[in-house]
């Protein structure tokens, strides 16, 4: 199963915040789409992705004046990232591997959706399930 079968699903819409905002509009754009990290985009480029952490570490560190800084000073750089074809199984254990719970997906240089580990974890689960309910339908026929 791969990345694609994900997106199918879920589709390839992406909240995304252009490197010219600042952390402050970053931090609002997280809040009202209730989303825990956002792509930081030049153009179609992917520079890096700006997360809930990054929030958390640059207060901690710098305090409120981060806000008005460029989103770019504080996001976590560059983007790890994967292909459509990458295996689910694959992009979770990178995921746990960096540490990391948003994978923006890219295609031909160009970002065409993004998974969270809560997207894999779903997906594994209902698989997992569908397997026990056929393995259940056997044995008992």
């Amino acid at each position: 199963m791969t990345i694609a079968v994900i997106l199918s699903g879920k589709g390839h819409d992406v909240v995304s915040i252009d490197a010219t905002r600042t952390v402050g509009d970053a931090v609002h754009l997280l809040a009202e789409q209730r989303i825990g990290a956002v792509p930081v985009l030049d153009g179609d480029a992917i520079l890096g992705v700006f997360s809930e952490r990054d929030v958390i570490g640059c207060l901690h560190h710098e305090g409120a004046a981060i806000l008005d800084r460029l989103v770019t000073s504080a996001m976590t750089a560059p983007a790890v990232t994967v292909s459509p074809a990458e295996p689910v199984l694959a992009a979770l254990s990178l995921m746990t591997r960096r540490r990391i719970r948003h994978l923006p997906v890219v295609e031909d240089g160009g970002l065409v959706g993004i998974v969270s580990i809560g997207d894999l974890v779903k997906h594994r689960i209902e698989l997992i399930e569908a397997e026990a309910q056929a393995m259940r339908a056997y044995i008992s026929s």
